[in-house]
């Protein structure tokens, strides 16, 4: 007797089955309406939006406006909140864990295997981790130092400019 071979819609249909998928993205909304940053950053493009500062905002309704906004922004503010929440799900050390420990849960249950959850991350390898993040930080300075060293050496004075326009 052959084993079955489980696909990842198994999992999902799993997982939506009983309820897992929709207490996740419970979750996420959750997370997202907390997000001082995503709010702030969506406040920020409203008071600035041009359909709310344009001659006449004040005499539209505020059907029209909130329409008008949404085909302003719209795309804007989905694109921040659509970051926020794959920052959340790919974040090994909440609810990113969460999901993908999830998943290995029901993948396991399916194929009739054990679930052994990941060992913690060992000290060494969280400090090597640190180094490689550090490495990285270093070389992007280094590298937008050489990008604006070589744009001043482009520049032209404004003395050097007056010159060449009364030539």
């Amino acid at each position: 007797m052959g084993s079955r071979i489980i696909t990842p819609e198994d999992v999902l249909e799993s997982l939506m089955d009983d309820g897992t998928i929709d207490a996740i993205r419970l979750k996420i909304i959750n997370q997202l309406k907390a997000n001082e940053e995503l709010k702030n950053n969506t406040i920020t493009m409203v008071e600035q939006s041009k359909v709310l500062n344009s001659h006449g905002a004040e005499k539209q309704t505020k059907r029209e406006l909130f329409d008008a906004l949404r085909r302003e922004l719209e795309t804007q503010v989905l694109e921040k909140a659509s970051r926020a929440v794959w920052e959340l799900i790919l974040d090994e050390s909440d609810l990113g864990k969460e999901i993908s420990e999830t998943v290995e849960r029901v993948f396991c249950r399916l194929s009739g295997q054990e679930f052994l959850p990941p060992p913690p991350p060992t000290t060494s390898y969280v400090h090597e981790s640190n180094k490689v993040e550090e490495a990285q930080e270093t070389e992007a300075e280094k590298v937008k130092d050489i990008e604006m060293s070589e744009s001043s050496t482009k520049k032209r004075t404004f003395s050097e400019m007056n010159v060449k326009e009364q030539n």
